[in-house]
């Protein structure tokens, strides 16, 4: 059995061999997180991020929402009414839709309606944070896309609620109709707002940087 180094030194005093040990050498001493490197990051998310909403924009407004009307008679589903609904497009929706078209638009809803303003709210809360210096000012344009998500979300909920009811009243259309047209405006404000802020990111850069005094 091999001894300690305690052992070795009482038995053979100061001629004993003590093995030295040796802290393990750093890992990649070199690698270093840039503020370029972090930039990169945070453009190769961003780009990821923009097409996964286009594609998912896609896929919600213009591709699914407009094979459910195969199901409703010719007509829109809510989602898509830019301008809301009234009582009258909701009786005429319901009557023409069975549970099984209605179905399909609840899962549509559970799928790509909560990806959607989640992935693109996300995404713009990234483009945002990377272009605008000013707190208060980020925070302030954090708040479009936050409450287009939310809105988005809820505008859900309520026009599955509608459609699911036994009977729709007056309350339940204007909320769903609400929320709907609601959506819609934040969405192009977000879009607004995530232009201003790459302007405002670009402007930053274009700027020359105070050099450092000897």
């Amino acid at each position: 059995m091999a001894k300690t180094p305690a052992q070795r030194i009482k038995k053979h005093g100061a001629k004993a061999a003590v093995p030295q040990h040796h802290l393990p050498p750093v890992i990649n001493p070199t690698t270093r997180r840039t503020p370029a490197k972090a930039q990169n990051n945070s453009n190769l998310i961003l780009i990821a991020g923009v097409v996964a909403s286009l594609f998912l924009f896609w896929y919600l407004h213009v591709l699914t929402l407009n094979q459910l009307t195969q199901l409703s008679g010719g007509l829109p589903m809510p989602d898509s009414l830019v301008g809301g609904f009234d009582q009258g497009f909701v009786d005429r929706l319901r009557a023409a839709t069975d549970d099984a078209a209605r179905g399909q638009l609840n899962y549509l809803h559970k799928t790509a309606g909560t990806l959607f303003p989640l992935i693109f709210g996300f995404t713009w809360l990234l483009l945002i944070g990377t272009n605008v210096a000013r707190k208060q000012l980020r925070w302030a344009l954090w708040a479009v896309p936050l409450l287009f998500a939310a809105v988005r979300l809820w505008g859900n909920m309520a026009i599955d609620s509608m459609m699911s009811a036994g009977t729709v009243d007056a309350g339940q259309v204007a909320l769903a109709s609400g929320l709907t047209v609601a959506g819609w405006v934040l969405f192009v404000l977000s879009l607004l707002v995530g232009g201003a802020a790459v302007l405002l990111g670009r402007q930053r850069r274009a700027q020359p940087q105070p050099t450092a005094q000897p």
